[in-house]
């Protein structure tokens, strides 16, 4: 049945492609084929490696090795995967990053494995670099730079950047798009659709049009430029009040919507804790100042960067600071101001173990009864830990291990909450997964501080829209007043818990819990 799918969906694509093309395109529309050809190929291998493995009957959830079997077929499906990403490029590294990004969402086979295409992207000669630069500048590179790096910094699904210097001495980083992926990717997005559709036919458990939707959103944005630059500018004038963040500086002039010229900045990777212990960078600052960044960004402004995987954000100490650095500005999503008030309170109510809050808000942002499994998805803890508190519940290796085991047994569920979701959520799950790498990367995911500054945010972001529903000076009054007593509750809570972390708060609670243990007996 996939294959006589496949056959079908095969002249689908082909004869789209014909319809689509004019006779100067062929070319691209053969390629096209091709591509969609493989990409038919390699999910027809993978359902039928599911329904051999695991659907055939001769093994159920009940067989002793069931569990050891299906983690082999996630492996060597996601190892095809790869293999087509890395073959296909452009929007297929795409999809294959978002997946690689999806940490507690989807099997830890698929993440681990895709999760190389965030640092080894395939690379343009240097030869069709330089040819991208004169078509897009009109100016062969020897006239426009000084110095140009052949070996580039970094390579990405659309594009890589390279070091250069202008002739007046500037150093500049010069991100260039891979020559072919813009003409590839309508075709290339048709082709996901409809193996996304195929698959969605085979297993109606498993439901992935989200992606694609998302991807078919997304792409024209990240493929322009000129809409990445300002993209930074806009968001380096929303954070003017915070020092420590740098956001390098555009060249006007040398960019374009396949060619853009920014300020050359020099840092480690967020997440090289080795790097920052080295260079005498305090590791749990540069988390909190990471946790402020995004809080400010989901809560308070409602303009978040939805790519801060390790590669695009560095740190560097500046007067004996941590500098964050935020690179790769093409992919921001823009929250309506109905789901930042809900999820602001969402998240409240997960910090003050609300359950009837969490309930609520859950099924206001659309996952009705799922709600619980909404709730670990956006937290990355166990309802165990959400229920009893995630600031009094230490999160431990084996809340994690147990979290990664039951994604796989939870996928049809997770894929359930994906469609439900407002899609506004979608980049949110995404940057969530990615700061929570960052926290283990550096080990100060048992700090408080993260939990406390998104606090102080959600608080920010409520009472800000309870201001604009005044309609009198004494009403504003009141809802300022409110504010600073609710901030002021959450500086009471720190000062207590830095007095429970002290020597002397151990020895009290320790002595404490000793006479109640002599009490009760």
């Amino acid at each position: 049945m996939a294959h006589r799918m496949v056959l079908r969906l095969g002249l689908l694509g082909v004869g789209g492609a014909a319809i689509t093309y004019n006779i100067d395109e062929l070319e691209i529309a053969a390629v096209g084929a091709v591509r969609f050809g493989r990409a038919a190929v390699t999910v027809t291998k993978i359902v039928a490696d599911y329904r051999k493995s695991l659907y055939s009957g001769h093994i159920t959830p009940e067989s002793h090795n069931y569990a050891e079997i299906k983690s082999e077929t996630h492996k060597r499906s996601a190892e095809r995967l790869l293999d087509l990403c890395c073959l296909n490029g452009g929007a297929f590294v795409k999809v294959g990053q978002h997946l690689g990004s999806l940490e507690y969402l989807l099997p830890g086979e698929y993440v681990n494995t895709m999760k190389v295409l965030h640092s080894s992207a395939p690379k343009s000669p240097l030869e069709d670099v330089y040819k991208v630069i004169e078509e897009e500048l009109n100016c062969k590179p020897e006239e426009l730079f000084l110095e140009f790096d052949p070996e580039p910094l970094g390579a990405a699904s659309l594009a890589q950047v390279h070091r250069a210097k202008l002739h007046s001495g500037q150093e500049v980083a010069v991100k260039v798009q891979h020559p072919s992926v813009k003409s590839h990717s309508k075709v290339d997005m048709k082709g996901m659709e409809l193996l996304v559709g195929m698959v969605s036919r085979v297993f109606p458990e498993f439901r992935f049009e989200w992606l694609v939707e998302e991807m078919k959103k997304n792409l024209p944005k990240e493929l322009a430029f000129t809409h990445e630059a300002k993209n930074a500018e806009k968001v380096a004038s929303q954070f003017t009040h915070l020092p420590w963040l740098k956001i390098p500086a555009i060249e006007w002039n040398l960019t374009t919507d396949r060619v853009l010229v920014m300020e050359f900045c020099e840092g480690g990777q967020v997440n090289d804790r080795n790097y920052m212990i080295a260079q005498g960078i305090n590791t749990n600052q540069v988390s909190e100042r990471i946790s402020k960044l995004y809080s400010e960004m989901i809560f308070v402004n409602g303009y978040v960067h939805c790519d801060p995987h390790p590669g695009n954000v560095l740190v560097k100490k500046v007067n004996n600071e941590a500098q964050i650095i935020l690179l790769d500005h093409g992919l921001y999503t823009n929250l309506t101001t109905d789901f930042r008030i809900t999820y602001s309170k969402f998240w409240l109510s997960i910090l003050n173990a609300d359950l009837d809050e969490i309930k609520r808000n859950g099924t206001e942002l659309g996952v009705g009864e799922l709600y619980g499994l909404f709730s670990c998805m956006v937290t990355g803890r166990s309802w165990n830990s959400i229920t009893k508190g995630i600031d009094k519940m230490e999160r431990t290796s084996t809340e994690q291990n147990e979290i990664k085991a039951q994604a796989a047994t939870y996928l049809p569920e997770i894929s359930a909450v994906l469609n439900r979701v407002p899609r506004q959520m979608l980049l949110i799950f995404k940057t969530n997964d990615l700061l929570r790498g960052i926290e283990f990367s550096l080990n100060t995911q048992e700090s408080m501080k993260s939990f406390i500054t998104m606090s102080r945010c959600c608080i920010r972001s409520l009472f800000a829209h309870q201001r604009t529903l005044c309609n009198s000076t004494l009403c504003s009054v009141r809802v300022s007043v409110a504010e600073t007593w609710a901030q002021f509750k959450i500086s009471l809570y720190m000062f207590y818990l830095v007095c429970l972390r002290s020597d002397l708060g151990r020895y009290i609670h320790k002595k404490w819990i000793t006479n109640k243990k002599v009490e009760t007996l």
